[in-house]
Protein backbone atom coordinates (compact mmCIF):
# COMPACT_ATOMS: atom_id res chain seq x y z
CA UNK A 1 0.00 0.00 0.00
CA UNK A 2 1.25 3.24 -0.72
CA UNK A 3 1.86 5.60 2.28
CA UNK A 4 0.84 9.53 2.54
CA UNK A 5 4.31 11.04 3.40
CA UNK A 6 3.08 13.26 6.05
CA UNK A 7 6.74 13.39 7.27
CA UNK A 8 9.43 16.26 7.32
CA UNK A 9 10.34 14.83 3.83
CA UNK A 10 10.75 13.44 1.53
CA UNK A 11 7.33 14.50 0.14
CA UNK A 12 4.28 12.78 -2.07
CA UNK A 13 4.79 13.68 -5.32
CA UNK A 14 2.31 14.17 -7.92
CA UNK A 15 1.47 11.45 -10.51
CA UNK A 16 1.74 14.62 -13.48
CA UNK A 17 4.98 15.82 -12.32
CA UNK A 18 6.54 12.10 -11.88
CA UNK A 19 5.95 11.91 -15.83
CA UNK A 20 7.92 14.81 -16.57
CA UNK A 21 11.37 11.95 -15.48
CA UNK A 22 9.95 9.62 -18.31
CA UNK A 23 10.93 12.01 -21.38
CA UNK A 24 14.20 11.49 -23.29
CA UNK A 25 17.52 11.58 -21.70
CA UNK A 26 19.21 14.63 -23.76
CA UNK A 27 22.89 15.18 -23.80
CA UNK A 28 24.23 17.28 -20.98
CA UNK A 29 26.39 19.68 -22.97
CA UNK A 30 23.38 20.57 -25.71
CA UNK A 31 22.06 23.90 -26.40
CA UNK A 32 18.55 21.98 -24.95
CA UNK A 33 20.50 21.07 -21.86
CA UNK A 34 21.01 24.99 -21.47
CA UNK A 35 18.11 26.35 -21.68
CA UNK A 36 16.14 23.86 -19.70
CA UNK A 37 18.74 24.97 -16.95
CA UNK A 38 18.24 28.36 -17.98
CA UNK A 39 14.70 28.43 -17.39
CA UNK A 40 14.57 26.48 -14.21
CA UNK A 41 16.95 29.40 -13.14
CA UNK A 42 14.68 31.83 -13.86
CA UNK A 43 11.86 30.47 -12.06
CA UNK A 44 13.89 29.65 -8.91
CA UNK A 45 14.49 33.43 -8.97
CA UNK A 46 11.36 34.10 -8.68
CA UNK A 47 10.86 32.08 -6.26
CA UNK A 48 13.62 33.31 -3.88
CA UNK A 49 12.97 36.63 -4.22
CA UNK A 50 16.26 37.34 -6.19
CA UNK A 51 18.46 38.61 -9.10
CA UNK A 52 21.74 36.41 -7.63
CA UNK A 53 22.53 33.74 -9.83
CA UNK A 54 21.09 30.10 -9.00
CA UNK A 55 23.62 27.24 -8.83
CA UNK A 56 22.00 23.43 -9.16
CA UNK A 57 23.79 20.59 -7.82
CA UNK A 58 22.89 16.48 -8.32
CA UNK A 59 23.19 16.18 -4.65
CA UNK A 60 21.42 16.60 -1.35
CA UNK A 61 20.81 20.06 -0.16
CA UNK A 62 23.57 18.62 2.59
CA UNK A 63 26.07 18.44 -0.44
CA UNK A 64 25.58 22.77 -0.55
CA UNK A 65 25.65 22.86 2.72
CA UNK A 66 28.94 21.41 3.12
CA UNK A 67 30.28 23.44 -0.51
CA UNK A 68 29.02 26.65 1.13
CA UNK A 69 31.02 26.53 4.41
CA UNK A 70 34.46 24.67 2.99
CA UNK A 71 34.26 27.09 -0.06
CA UNK A 72 33.34 30.67 1.15
CA UNK A 73 34.81 30.38 5.12
CA UNK A 74 37.99 32.90 4.68
CA UNK A 75 38.99 32.59 8.32
CA UNK A 76 36.64 31.42 10.83
CA UNK A 77 32.94 30.38 10.82
CA UNK A 78 29.59 31.01 13.34
CA UNK A 79 27.39 28.39 13.27
CA UNK A 80 23.94 29.10 15.09
CA UNK A 81 22.28 26.01 15.93
CA UNK A 82 18.28 25.33 17.11
CA UNK A 83 18.80 21.59 16.81
CA UNK A 84 20.46 18.29 14.64
CA UNK A 85 20.61 20.18 11.36
CA UNK A 86 22.52 23.42 12.59
CA UNK A 87 24.67 20.82 14.36
CA UNK A 88 25.39 19.23 10.98
CA UNK A 89 26.40 22.49 9.62
CA UNK A 90 28.92 22.31 12.75
CA UNK A 91 30.30 18.87 11.69
CA UNK A 92 30.85 20.05 8.35
CA UNK A 93 32.80 22.41 9.16
CA UNK A 94 35.23 20.68 11.15
CA UNK A 95 35.44 17.61 8.68
CA UNK A 96 36.43 19.30 6.13
CA UNK A 97 39.14 21.60 8.48
CA UNK A 98 37.25 24.78 8.15
CA UNK A 99 37.95 26.45 11.35
CA UNK A 100 34.59 27.08 13.30
CA UNK A 101 32.73 27.39 16.46
CA UNK A 102 28.95 26.45 16.92
CA UNK A 103 26.71 27.97 19.07
CA UNK A 104 23.76 26.34 19.85
CA UNK A 105 20.29 26.91 21.68
CA UNK A 106 17.86 24.47 23.44
CA UNK A 107 15.88 22.22 21.71
CA UNK A 108 12.38 24.58 21.11
CA UNK A 109 14.41 27.95 21.22
CA UNK A 110 15.46 29.67 18.15
CA UNK A 111 18.64 31.48 17.82
CA UNK A 112 17.77 35.24 18.62
CA UNK A 113 19.37 37.87 16.90
CA UNK A 114 20.75 39.15 19.62
CA UNK A 115 22.83 36.32 20.23
CA UNK A 116 23.93 36.60 16.58
CA UNK A 117 25.38 40.24 17.32
CA UNK A 118 27.05 39.65 20.86
CA UNK A 119 29.02 36.59 18.26
CA UNK A 120 29.93 38.81 15.79
CA UNK A 121 30.73 41.44 17.28
CA UNK A 122 33.84 39.91 18.39
CA UNK A 123 34.99 40.04 14.52
CA UNK A 124 36.15 36.42 15.02
CA UNK A 125 34.08 35.24 11.98
CA UNK A 126 33.62 36.30 8.19
CA UNK A 127 30.70 33.75 7.56
CA UNK A 128 27.38 32.73 9.29
CA UNK A 129 25.06 29.83 8.86
CA UNK A 130 22.11 29.71 10.12
CA UNK A 131 19.08 26.84 9.86
CA UNK A 132 15.76 28.96 8.66
CA UNK A 133 13.28 25.50 9.77
CA UNK A 134 14.76 23.29 12.00
CA UNK A 135 12.90 19.93 11.31
CA UNK A 136 14.33 18.32 14.25
CA UNK A 137 12.40 20.85 16.77
CA UNK A 138 10.12 22.14 14.11
CA UNK A 139 10.99 25.81 15.33
CA UNK A 140 11.56 28.65 12.63
CA UNK A 141 14.08 30.65 13.25
CA UNK A 142 13.83 34.73 12.70
CA UNK A 143 15.90 35.67 9.80
CA UNK A 144 14.31 38.90 9.48
CA UNK A 145 15.46 40.25 12.93
CA UNK A 146 19.05 38.57 12.05
CA UNK A 147 18.98 40.08 8.69
CA UNK A 148 18.57 43.44 10.27
CA UNK A 149 21.79 42.61 12.53
CA UNK A 150 23.97 41.11 9.56
CA UNK A 151 23.52 44.84 8.11
CA UNK A 152 26.01 45.81 10.56
CA UNK A 153 28.76 43.33 9.37
CA UNK A 154 28.35 43.89 5.59
CA UNK A 155 31.94 41.57 5.26
CA UNK A 156 30.51 38.39 6.52
CA UNK A 157 28.82 35.85 4.25
CA UNK A 158 25.52 34.64 5.54
CA UNK A 159 25.16 31.08 4.48
CA UNK A 160 21.00 30.29 4.89
CA UNK A 161 19.57 26.47 4.87
CA UNK A 162 16.01 26.93 3.48
CA UNK A 163 15.97 23.14 3.15
CA UNK A 164 12.69 22.65 4.69
CA UNK A 165 11.51 26.10 4.02
CA UNK A 166 11.88 27.05 0.58
CA UNK A 167 8.94 26.94 -1.15
CA UNK A 168 6.92 26.76 1.92
CA UNK A 169 7.84 30.01 4.17
CA UNK A 170 8.59 33.28 2.09
CA UNK A 171 12.20 33.73 2.04
CA UNK A 172 13.12 36.91 0.48
CA UNK A 173 17.12 36.47 -0.45
CA UNK A 174 18.19 39.99 -1.75
CA UNK A 175 15.95 41.97 0.60
CA UNK A 176 17.25 40.45 3.95
CA UNK A 177 20.54 40.51 2.01
CA UNK A 178 21.37 36.63 2.03
CA UNK A 179 24.38 35.63 0.03
CA UNK A 180 23.69 31.60 -0.14
CA UNK A 181 20.47 30.31 0.08
CA UNK A 182 20.14 26.56 -0.27
CA UNK A 183 17.30 24.61 -0.61
CA UNK A 184 16.75 21.28 -2.07
CA UNK A 185 13.85 19.08 -4.08
CA UNK A 186 12.84 16.49 -1.84
CA UNK A 187 10.17 18.98 1.06
CA UNK A 188 8.19 22.34 0.38
CA UNK A 189 8.69 21.93 -4.08
CA UNK A 190 6.87 18.47 -3.77
CA UNK A 191 9.93 16.41 -6.24
CA UNK A 192 11.63 13.79 -5.24
CA UNK A 193 14.84 13.85 -3.63
CA UNK A 194 18.18 14.19 -6.08
CA UNK A 195 18.70 17.82 -6.39
CA UNK A 196 20.17 20.87 -4.23
CA UNK A 197 19.49 24.48 -5.30
CA UNK A 198 21.63 27.55 -4.07
CA UNK A 199 21.25 30.78 -4.99
CA UNK A 200 25.00 32.40 -4.71
CA UNK A 201 25.71 36.47 -3.96
CA UNK A 202 28.96 38.13 -5.82
CA UNK A 203 30.05 38.79 -2.19
CA UNK A 204 30.20 35.33 -1.58
CA UNK A 205 31.36 34.47 -4.92
CA UNK A 206 34.30 36.71 -3.99
CA UNK A 207 34.86 35.59 -0.75
CA UNK A 208 35.68 31.83 -2.42
CA UNK A 209 38.10 32.88 -4.73
CA UNK A 210 39.87 33.49 -1.19
CA UNK A 211 39.91 30.16 -0.42
CA UNK A 212 42.66 28.22 -1.51
CA UNK A 213 41.04 24.58 -1.22
CA UNK A 214 37.64 24.04 -1.47
CA UNK A 215 37.40 20.75 -3.28
CA UNK A 216 36.04 20.10 -6.47
CA UNK A 217 32.98 18.33 -6.58
CA UNK A 218 30.94 20.88 -4.32
CA UNK A 219 33.26 24.28 -4.81
CA UNK A 220 30.69 26.75 -5.15
CA UNK A 221 33.28 29.19 -7.18
CA UNK A 222 33.36 26.32 -10.02
CA UNK A 223 29.86 25.29 -10.07
CA UNK A 224 29.09 29.25 -10.39
CA UNK A 225 31.74 29.90 -12.93
CA UNK A 226 30.92 27.03 -15.05
CA UNK A 227 27.16 28.23 -15.07
CA UNK A 228 28.46 31.78 -15.88
CA UNK A 229 31.37 30.61 -18.82
CA UNK A 230 29.29 27.63 -19.95
CA UNK A 231 25.69 28.79 -20.47
CA UNK A 232 24.04 27.66 -17.68
CA UNK A 233 25.70 24.12 -18.13
CA UNK A 234 27.80 22.39 -14.80
CA UNK A 235 30.93 20.75 -14.25
CA UNK A 236 29.21 17.31 -13.75
CA UNK A 237 26.68 15.27 -15.13
CA UNK A 238 23.27 16.88 -13.76
CA UNK A 239 20.35 14.81 -13.19
CA UNK A 240 18.44 15.69 -16.24
CA UNK A 241 15.52 13.89 -15.59
CA UNK A 242 14.76 15.74 -12.16
CA UNK A 243 15.21 18.72 -13.65
CA UNK A 244 12.54 18.34 -16.55
CA UNK A 245 10.44 17.42 -13.18
CA UNK A 246 11.36 21.02 -11.59
CA UNK A 247 10.88 22.94 -14.53
CA UNK A 248 7.49 21.92 -14.80
CA UNK A 249 6.51 21.86 -11.21
CA UNK A 250 7.83 24.97 -11.09
CA UNK A 251 5.36 26.31 -13.54
CA UNK A 252 2.77 24.98 -11.35
CA UNK A 253 3.84 26.75 -7.95
CA UNK A 254 4.20 29.93 -9.48
CA UNK A 255 0.48 29.70 -11.20
CA UNK A 256 -0.63 29.02 -7.66
CA UNK A 257 0.79 32.00 -6.93
CA UNK A 258 3.94 32.49 -4.00
CA UNK A 259 1.77 34.42 -1.38
CA UNK A 260 -1.44 31.97 -1.77
CA UNK A 261 1.67 29.04 -1.40
CA UNK A 262 2.77 30.14 1.71
CA UNK A 263 -0.82 31.42 3.19
CA UNK A 264 -1.76 26.93 2.33
CA UNK A 265 1.11 26.21 4.08
CA UNK A 266 0.24 28.70 6.94
CA UNK A 267 -3.29 27.23 7.13
CA UNK A 268 -2.26 23.60 7.77
CA UNK A 269 0.39 24.40 9.62
CA UNK A 270 -2.39 26.19 12.73
CA UNK A 271 -4.87 23.33 12.57
CA UNK A 272 -1.99 21.01 13.53
CA UNK A 273 -0.72 23.21 15.69
CA UNK A 274 -4.23 23.39 17.45
CA UNK A 275 -4.88 19.87 17.81
CA UNK A 276 -1.57 19.49 18.97
CA UNK A 277 -2.33 21.91 21.85
CA UNK A 278 -5.46 20.35 22.48
CA UNK A 279 -4.03 16.73 23.00
CA UNK A 280 0.02 16.94 23.75
CA UNK A 281 2.07 19.87 23.66
CA UNK A 282 4.29 21.67 20.94
CA UNK A 283 7.99 21.39 21.30
CA UNK A 284 8.87 25.11 20.57
CA UNK A 285 9.26 27.15 23.50
CA UNK A 286 6.50 29.63 21.91
CA UNK A 287 3.78 29.62 19.31
CA UNK A 288 5.75 32.17 17.52
CA UNK A 289 8.51 29.96 16.70
CA UNK A 290 6.31 27.13 15.36
CA UNK A 291 7.28 26.13 12.19
CA UNK A 292 4.79 26.31 9.05
CA UNK A 293 6.13 23.05 6.77
CA UNK A 294 6.60 20.44 9.88
CA UNK A 295 4.77 20.11 13.70
CA UNK A 296 7.06 18.62 16.27
CA UNK A 297 5.08 17.86 19.53
CA UNK A 298 5.85 16.36 22.29
CA UNK A 299 4.93 12.71 23.44
CA UNK A 300 3.22 14.06 26.75
CA UNK A 301 1.06 10.38 26.77
CA UNK A 302 3.89 8.31 26.06
CA UNK A 303 2.49 6.77 22.96
CA UNK A 304 4.35 4.32 21.06
CA UNK A 305 4.85 6.27 18.65
CA UNK A 306 6.79 3.17 16.20
CA UNK A 307 3.05 1.41 16.55
CA UNK A 308 1.19 3.92 15.78
CA UNK A 309 2.77 4.92 12.55
CA UNK A 310 2.66 0.87 11.77
CA UNK A 311 -0.94 1.25 12.73
CA UNK A 312 -1.19 4.81 10.30
CA UNK A 313 0.85 2.40 7.88
CA UNK A 314 -2.45 0.13 7.59
CA UNK A 315 -4.41 3.06 6.78
CA UNK A 316 -2.04 4.28 4.23
CA UNK A 317 -0.34 7.17 6.07
CA UNK A 318 2.50 7.93 7.45
CA UNK A 319 4.73 10.24 10.18
CA UNK A 320 8.02 10.76 11.66
CA UNK A 321 9.47 9.74 14.75
CA UNK A 322 11.65 12.09 16.92
CA UNK A 323 15.01 12.79 15.26
CA UNK A 324 18.18 12.35 17.39
CA UNK A 325 18.14 12.62 20.91
CA UNK A 326 14.07 13.69 20.63
CA UNK A 327 13.29 9.60 19.53
CA UNK A 328 10.04 8.78 21.23
CA UNK A 329 10.17 12.02 23.13
CA UNK A 330 8.50 14.19 20.19
CA UNK A 331 6.88 13.06 17.32
CA UNK A 332 6.48 15.13 13.80
CA UNK A 333 3.85 15.73 11.39
CA UNK A 334 5.24 17.23 7.63
CA UNK A 335 2.28 19.51 6.07
CA UNK A 336 4.10 21.02 2.97
CA UNK A 337 4.40 21.03 -0.76
CA UNK A 338 1.40 19.76 -2.41
CA UNK A 339 -0.74 19.15 0.79
CA UNK A 340 -4.12 20.59 1.49
CA UNK A 341 -6.14 21.41 4.98
CA UNK A 342 -8.00 18.71 4.14
CA UNK A 343 -5.33 16.20 3.60
CA UNK A 344 -4.19 17.23 6.78
CA UNK A 345 -7.78 16.75 8.48
CA UNK A 346 -7.66 13.01 6.83
CA UNK A 347 -4.83 12.46 8.73
CA UNK A 348 -5.32 13.50 12.43
CA UNK A 349 -8.58 12.39 12.35
CA UNK A 350 -7.30 8.94 11.48
CA UNK A 351 -4.90 9.63 14.32
CA UNK A 352 -7.94 10.67 16.55
CA UNK A 353 -9.79 7.04 16.11
CA UNK A 354 -6.30 5.11 16.49
CA UNK A 355 -5.53 6.80 19.94
CA UNK A 356 -9.27 7.01 20.95
CA UNK A 357 -8.81 11.02 21.07
CA UNK A 358 -12.61 11.52 19.86
CA UNK A 359 -14.26 13.92 22.15
CA UNK A 360 -16.79 10.51 22.86
CA UNK A 361 -14.44 8.30 23.90
CA UNK A 362 -11.74 8.18 26.87
CA UNK A 363 -8.50 8.45 26.18
CA UNK A 364 -7.10 4.47 26.18
CA UNK A 365 -3.77 3.67 25.43
CA UNK A 366 -4.88 1.12 22.91
CA UNK A 367 -1.05 1.48 21.91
Amino acid sequence: MHKRLFIPGPVDVKEDVLEQMTKAIIGHRTKTASDLQRGISRKLQQLLYTEDQILLSTSSGSGLMEGAIRSCTRKRAAVFSSGYFGDLWYKMAISNNVEADLFKVPAGQVVRAELVDKVLSTGKYDLVTITHNETATGVTNPIEEIGEVLRKYPEVVWCLDGVSSVGGIKVEVDRLGIDLCIASTQKCLGLPPGMAIASISEKAVEAAKKVKYRGIYLDLLKIYECVEELDYQYHSTPNILLMYAMDYQLDKILEEGLEERFARHREMAEYVRRWAMEHFQLLPAKLEYASNTVTTIKNTRNIDIELLNARLGERGYQISNGYGDLRDKTFRIGHMADYTLEDVKGLLKNIDDILGLNKDIPYRRVI
